[in-house]
């Protein structure tokens, strides 16, 4: 009998071995791709019960040296970061420096009187209204990579004279909120971020390869250089080496320190106790209502599960966090590549891991072959409330948004980068476009753009040029060929695609909008991006 049970023992062990080694074997399909010499890749970890599951590199850290990814490679870590400068600010609270539900002013009080409070709780669920700094350097006309001052960027900030939304009544996720947390940090407790939380995180969970990069000048043992798609299949360079802004960014990490980041979230060591529950709590709007970014971590749910995830991307870098709180379950991406979308890899290899967990849950999106193509709903579509433009793409058989293919629920419904849905339907023979995300009714809702060609000289009124004071920026707008561009300083021409007889948009500017006098003169115009809404232009001679 016992030679039995030991039989039958040994049958179920080498069951699960097989299983774990086909499993991995599908996790080196999936980054097969960079599985190449002269590549730029991946580091991939895969975590359950608080160890590595799977644990391997793709590709090269440095094709100029020829130097290949490893666990150990150290990557920037892009809005990853945003997690541990949100914990720095709770900890800093913990220990008497400030309040999360101070107003910001107190700390930075060189910001404008907005005619309302912004807190720091606000900020920290992306509720403030701050305009992105990104898209005011892009609208601008410079280059992010040739901002290397701190100090130029709280300027910028300072200069804008209006928010995206009444604070606490929208969220809209900006880079601004967390660089000036970051600001807080210093002011409050007289620590650069970096220093912070070095002291308060990185050494007392043991992340001895982990820190905010703030200083241009620092050597990091086993940095990763990141790339671009060139041209006839090459790479190009696409990193920065002076670029050295905290906060929203900024952060160097490695799998196994991730590892023990990932553990803290199940016995934490850190602080006095509230870290946990307030990284992970809802954001709540000034009506009541609940959205899922919490603090730097955006809360959700995959194919049934919960899920508390985070992406991050900056130059050629590409990082994924996503965890299964329930299932003691995490994948962690890290690459170096601009073409890897790690929002799709973190959850195809929760798929191969979870097929279980996932069968027995409740909401697995049910995909019929019958489906309309996803060819039905490409398009450009405008919100006219927002002034935003989503734009879609179908290729081989998926639809595609945001540069990644979106995950198909039912026959008009689809997840965004998420787990918010986006529907389509057709009204009135104009196909109309919904998002719906937690908080909201309707987070964007537009009908799909027809295409409007004004004549050449249906466009001249609108030519000429235009200076905000919040960017301290002219642009030059005239008509080359019957087609209405815009020119910012030291750039190319944009040409700009007609919504209406004064709505303009393109996906180097966003939204212009156009504003009239009482003699029907063009007095100026507003710029509105996602994340920078209502920059103000006016015509200048």
């Amino acid at each position: 009998m016992r030679t039995l049970i030991v039989f039958f023992l040994s049958i179920t062990t080498a069951s699960v071995v097989f299983a774990a080694d086909t499993t991995a074997e599908k996790v080196h399909q999936i980054f097969a791709s960079f599985d190449k010499p002269g590549s730029p890749g991946c580091s991939v970890g895969v975590i359950r019960n608080g160890s590595f599951v799977y644990k391997k590199s793709f590709g090269y850290a440095s094709l100029e040296l020829g130097v290949p990814l490893t666990p150990e490679s150290v990557f920037y870590m892009g809005s990853v970061s945003k997690q541990f400068t949100a914990a720095s600010v709770v900890l800093a609270a913990e220990q008497g420096y400030l309040s999360l539900d101070d107003d910001v002013h107190k700390y930075i009080p060189e910001l404008p009187d907005y005619g309302y409070p912004v807190t720091l709780r606000q900020m920290l669920h992306q509720t403030s209204g701050f305009r992105d700094f990104f898209d005011l350097i892009a609208l601008s006309g410079r280059d992010p990579a040739e901002i290397v001052s701190p100090t130029d960027i709280l300027k910028l900030i300072t200069r804008q004279k209006g928010l995206n939304n009444v604070p606490g009544t929208e969220w809209i996720y900006s880079n601004s909120n967390y660089f000036l947390l970051a600001e807080v940090i210093q002011r409050a407790a007289k620590k650069s971020l970096a220093r912070f939380a070095a002291k308060n995180i990185f050494q007392p969970l043991g992340m001895m390869h982990t820190l905010f990069y703030d200083d241009n000048a620092l050597v990091v043992p086993n940095r990763v250089a990141a790339y671009g798609p060139g041209k006839n299949g090459n790479f190009q360079v696409d990193w920065s080496t002076t670029y050295d802004l905290v906060g929203g960014g900024g952060l160097m990490s490695n799998l196994d320190d991730l590892l023990l980041w990932d553990r803290n979230f199940y016995s934490n060591k850190l602080g006095k106790g509230t870290l946990l529950k307030e990284l992970q709590s809802h954001g709540v709007l000034n009506n009541g209502n609940q959205i899922n970014y919490a603090m730097g971590l955006s809360l959700g749910d995959y194919r049934g599960l919960p899920t508390v995830e985070h992406n991050g991307a900056l130059f050629g870098y590409r990082t994924g966090f996503l965890r299964f709180p329930q299932q003691r379950f995490s994948v962690i991406v890290l690459c170096n590549f601009s073409s890897a979308n790690t929002e799709s890899l973190t959850h195809q290899i929760a798929d191969l891991y979870l097929q279980g967990d996932f069968a027995s849950a409740s909401g697995a999106p049910h995909v019929s072959s019958g489906f309309p193509d996803p060819a039905t709903f490409a398009g450009t579509y405008f919100d006219p409330r927002t002034k935003t433009i989503y734009k879609f793409t179908a290729d081989h058989g998926n639809l595609v948004g945001w540069g990644a293919v979106l995950r198909r629920i039912d026959a008009n419904k689809f997840y965004d980068l998420g787990s918010d849905v986006i529907t389509f339907e057709n009204e009135n023979g104009t196909m109309h476009a919904s998002l719906r995300i937690p908080g909201y009714e309707l987070y964007f809702s537009g009908d799909k753009l027809q295409p409007v060609h004004p004549r050449g000289s249906e466009l001249t009124w609108l030519a000429g040029n235009f200076y905000s004071e919040e960017l301290g920026v002219t642009y030059a707008l005239s008509v080359d060929h019957g087609r209405l561009t815009v020119e910012k300083p030291d750039n190319a021409a944009v040409p700009l695609d007609a919504a209406t007889r004064n709505e303009f948009y393109s996906s180097n500017i966003g939204t212009i909008v156009f504003h009239t006098d009482a003699n029907n003169h063009v007095s100026g115009f507003t710029v509105f991006t996602q994340e920078a809404r209502g920059i103000i232009f006016t015509r200048v001679n």
